[in-house]
């Protein structure tokens, strides 16, 4: 069947000598995943390496046989042109540890024109960020919304964060509970804007714990999460 949806491009991996498989977060059909043939060989044909970079924005043509193997790409082209996301050193590093994030996060293999909508703005939104050290952090908390397991912040029953069940609660000797200056940053983070977070003090040990946080409460709650391998090198730039 020929669709035509936006894509945003998850990752890219070269397929040999000149092809190259291409994973998107479709607007119409979830996860999709394309082989491009000859995009290493060839400078006459459509596609150019550069705009499959991840977390690009494509209005693409396809061809979805929906059968589980990969697809055919028939046309593509670049629907956000980002100033700065991949070529700022900070937004860059984002950019690769969002990308990864994401293909272990998004699971589903239909329409969420929500999750869509989301991620669309906040890309757009961290491009356009003069200010980028928390958006990530906040990108990861507002992705669980759209996942279904954002933390309830309004049934609270203590200080400290339990990522186990995604509830705030006093302290008890058998449970392993988040402690109370990072449970207070995740609560900060949860009231502050996408615009905003720029702005939230945090140092370089509070969004560290933050980071690692978000991602505990990730493997708690996504099957088969496991922690970035971009995580290291994220580090060292951003914390």
């Amino acid at each position: 069947m020929r669709v035509s949806t936006q894509a945003i491009v998850l990752t890219s991996v070269k397929y040999g000598e000149a092809d190259m498989i291409v994973s998107c977060f479709t607007q119409t059909a979830g996860l999709k995943s394309y082989m491009l043939r000859g995009i290493f060989k060839s400078r006459k044909g459509k596609f150019r390496p550069a705009m499959f970079q991840p977390l690009t924005q494509l209005s693409v043509e396809a061809i979805h046989k929906d059968k589980g193997t990969l697809e055919r790409l028939v046309d593509a082209k670049v629907t956000a042109n980002y100033s700065s996301l991949h070529s700022d050193l900070a937004k860059s590093s984002q950019v690769m540890f969002l990308s990864e994030i994401l293909k272990m996060s998004i699971q589903e293999h239909e329409s969420n024109p929500q999750l869509f909508s989301f991620l669309s703005s906040a890309l757009v939104g961290l491009d356009q960020a003069k200010k980028t050290t928390n958006h990530h952090l906040k990108i990861l908390l507002d992705l669980t919304r759209y996942l279904g397991f954002y933390p309830d912040f309004n049934q609270s029953d203590g200080p400290l964060f339990n990522a186990v069940d995604g509830v705030f609660q006093r302290t008890h000797q058998d449970l392993d509970l988040s402690g109370l200056s990072v449970s207070q940053d995740l609560t900060q983070l949860h009231v502050t804007s996408f615009e905003s977070c720029g702005q939230l003090e945090l140092n370089r040990t509070s969004r560290s714990a933050l980071l690692a946080l978000l991602l505990e409460y990730y493997q708690y709650h996504v099957q088969g999460f496991r922690k970035p391998k971009s995580l290291e090198v994220f580090d060292q730039i951003f914390h």
